[in-house]
């Protein structure tokens, strides 16, 4: 015990010794003209290549000035709304239609998208083995964390695992995006059981389903749910498909691929950088900050309440004390961003369905609220909804599990990744190295004898 005592206290003794050598760092940033986030003064990226996978757009420059402008997501140059609304019109799944756009880039015929749903559906189930050896022996408390390690693991059971020829990434790119979805749904029975304590389920995914319909027949108890609930998914899918190559996930597939490694050790790496609370983990601290409001208004309607709340949050004041109202702003998005729009539209049909109007008012306050109080408080700046704020009020209302909605970000996600990927390693054909200036003073080496 002591031993273990000491040890702690000299731990906190060499963290302060980190934070008094690093602490000046912060101020030479603006010295040096350093581009934090690869982003420049006006809050644009860093312009670090090219793509034609997708195209996120936000703003219009004009004479070097930021223009603020409706946002637009693109696939492959397909405005996503026009997919969303042919889908919704026509009463269809859309997310494997987005997937064979995204790997192949053109839109598929009838008989593509059939056989590519035919292949899709082969490569669902894990290999013989891969379910009891890979995920249930060493379960995790978190979900990110274990799918990463499934997916690395994937490795070991590809007889052409390091190959970086397109026909291989592909095949390994359909490869996981058709497995992911199991891969999750295990690991998530798998923290439930072992973790949560509650009865252990475990279903093979049907060759017949689509995505998003075996993804909810493998998660719950009894296999059921509505066409609508799966169609609604399968939206959320469609539009989490991919965003650029400038995200931090999607850049970090990117690196690694540049580096010539393999398939998956860049999509492991992704998984890791989307479980981040400033990328894909942020769908969890909104239904954390929602909580807080919860707790702190005695009326969450009440539009006077939630602007007080929402000034001591940017103060400082409440919830994680970061001044962020989580689910609001973007790094591109000024005026709109197509995913929000879309997805608080399903937000508030499904909140009439199932008893959570007066939550999605909460919601819908937040959004309108926040732009004039952030304003007032720290500066004006054109800010809008993200995705994040309503996809976890739709989840909730699907009666999905909160650790389920970061995975379910990466679900939809790896079809974007494995075309940035395979961009990157066919074209980019140059290392990912940006530069880092060392602001070390020189110093010379002093024998261990003579130090202090």
């Amino acid at each position: 015990m002591e031993n273990k005592e000491y040890f702690k206290q000299t731990l906190r003794d060499w963290c302060a010794m980190v934070e008094e050598n690093t602490q000046s760092l912060t101020k030479k940033y603006d010295s040096y003209k350093v581009k934090r986030g690869l982003r420049n003064s006006d809050g644009t990226g860093v312009l670090a290549g090219l793509t034609r996978v997708g195209e996120v757009h936000g703003y219009l420059l004009y004479e070097e000035d930021k223009v603020a402008d409706d946002g637009v997501l693109s696939y492959r140059g397909i405005n996503v709304n026009d997919i969303l609304s042919a889908c919704d019109a026509e009463g269809r799944f859309g997310y494997e239609e987005v997937t064979y756009l995204l790997l192949f880039g053109k839109l598929p015929n009838q008989k593509e998208l059939d056989d590519f749903k035919h292949l899709m559906s082969d490569l669902r189930p894990l290999p013989y083995g891969f379910r009891e050896d890979v995920i249930m022996k060493c379960p995790s408390p978190d979900i990110m964390n274990k799918l990463s390690r499934g997916v690395l693991t994937t490795y070991s059971y590809d007889e052409n695992a390091d190959a970086t020829d397109l026909y291989n990434m592909l095949r390994q790119a359909i490869l996981l995006v058709a497995r992911m979805p199991t891969m999750v749904a295990y690991c998530y029975q798998a923290k439930a059981h072992y973790y949560d304590g509650k009865s252990l389920y475990i279903h093979n995914p049907q060759p017949e389903l689509s995505t998003a319909e075996n993804f909810l027949y493998m998660i719950r108890p009894d296999n059921k749910f509505t066409d609508f609930e799966a169609k609604v998914l399968d939206a959320a899918f469609v539009l989490h498909a991919e965003h650029g190559g400038g995200n931090n996930s999607a850049f970090t597939t990117r690196v690694l691929s540049s580096a010539g490694t393999d398939t998956y050790s860049a999509i492991g790496a992704a998984i890791g950088s989307l479980k981040g609370p400033k990328h894909g983990g942020a769908n969890r601290k909104v239904m954390g900050m929602i909580e807080d409001f919860k707790a702190n208004l005695t009326d969450i309607t009440d539009k006077d309440q939630i602007a007080k709340h929402i000034e001591k949050i940017l103060n400082k004041e409440s919830y994680d004390r970061s001044g962020l109202v989580y689910g609001m702003g973007h790094a591109i998005y000024t005026r709109s961003d197509p995913r929000a729009v879309y997805l608080k539209k399903k937000a508030e049909e499904l909140a009439d369905l199932t008893g959570h109007s007066d939550e999605f008012k909460l919601y819908s306050s937040i959004e309108e609220l926040t732009p004039e109080i952030f304003a007032r408080l720290k500066g004006d700046k054109i800010m809008c909804a993200n995705v994040d704020l309503y996809s976890g009020l739709v989840y909730k209302c699907l009666n999905i599990p909160e650790e389920l909605y970061t995975p379910m970000f990466a679900i939809a996600r790896i079809a974007g990744w494995c075309a940035h990927r395979i961009e990157e390693v066919m074209y980019g054909k140059k290392i990912i190295r940006p530069a880092y200036k060392s602001v070390c003073k020189r110093m010379p080496y002093v024998p261990i004898s003579e130090r202090e």
